[in-house]
């Protein structure tokens, strides 16, 4: 982000490290326009300083320091302070190259008859090296639960479900709902970049881009950029289907393939639909994995590409 884009207020002097005594802000509220002036770089911002010190005068009374909100909100403060500095650019993230990286963030979309806080305790179980590099929100399904969940005597209610379906998984009730359920939210807590899913709601998520691309759902919202699928299938409805994979799922594309998960040939089947998607096998079943050593270094891998794309995405 150019600092060009931002107006400052506070007049910075620096010396040794910080502000003399007798140097005052021009102007006290920080938030007031100022458009910037830059003299030979863009990053050098010429700034205008009134001083209490005169030479041969007579001594006047001594000022204040400078305001400590000015100089809170001065390039000098967010120069200094990497950390503050992300969070005003609206994105933390990882430096690399001398570049800071783009944190991705991504809306995760629980299984069926689960809940927000559980998948939250289901993907805390991969390395924090993985999880520092993500922003995730997880987000509860618009219904609650209308039957017994798998998970009960393992994680504590309450429960809830994305839309119903009949047994054979070819009829489904409510799913405009949910789609305008997740729209909603993406509008009033947005934006995010790409979407986390498991179970159900992984089978939800590998379907948006299409639908998105369709002009069926999400067409408020930016496209989905990124996709990671645990666990996953396709819709078989061809009301839904038909849109969602009438053309292939361009975006990067993660995918946990179990060994055992009843899933699995359904999973594979939705990977004929991604371009060049990644997988991670593990030899669980329907589960959220813990990663080894070498999902790790896939899963590392898979994230670098996006924060790269993301931040090039902003430079230019």
């Amino acid at each position: 982000m150019m600092i060009s884009q931002f107006r400052w207020s506070a007049a910075v002097h620096i010396e040794r490290g910080r502000f003399p005594h007798d140097v005052v802000p021009v102007n006290n509220n920080c938030l007031e326009p100022w458009p910037l002036k830059f003299s030979h770089h863009p990053t050098q911002i010429q700034c205008t300083f009134h001083s209490s010190h005169t030479s041969g005068t007579e001594k006047k009374k001594k000022k204040k320091l400078i305001d400590p909100l000015a100089y809170s909100s001065s390039y000098y403060y967010y120069r200094k302070t990497l950390e503050k500095l992300r969070n005003y650019m609206g994105s933390q993230g990882s430096e690399e190259g001398g570049s800071l990286l783009k944190k991705p963030r991504f809306l995760c979309l629980h299984g069926f008859r689960t809940s927000g806080e559980i998948m939250k305790k289901q993907v805390g179980k991969w390395p924090e090296s993985v999880l520092q590099k993500l922003d995730l929100v997880y987000l509860d399904g618009p219904f609650p639960a209308l039957g017994k969940s798998d998970v009960e005597g393992i994680f504590d209610p309450p429960y809830y479900e994305w839309f119903q379906f009949n047994k054979e998984f070819s009829e489904y009730t409510n799913f405009d709902k949910c789609l305008e359920y997740i729209e909603d939210y993406i509008i009033k807590q947005g934006p995010f970049d790409g979407l986390v899913g498991f179970s159900q709601g992984a089978i939800l998520s590998a379907a948006l881009p299409g639908l998105q691309a369709k002009g069926v759902a999400l067409t408020k919202v930016p496209k989905i950029k990124f996709l990671i699928i645990i666990g996953g299938a396709k819709f078989k409805s061809p009301a839904v289907a038909d849109d969602a994979y009438a053309s292939p799922i361009q975006c990067p594309s993660l995918h946990f393939l179990g060994e055992t998960d009843f899933l699995k040939p359904y999973g594979l089947e939705l990977l004929e639909h991604c371009v060049e998607p990644t997988i991670i096998h593990h030899p669980k079943g329907h589960t959220v994995p813990r990663l080894d050593e070498k999902g790790l270094e896939t899963m590392m891998s898979f994230i670098d590409k996006i924060q790269k794309a993301l931040t090039e995405k902003d430079q230019h």
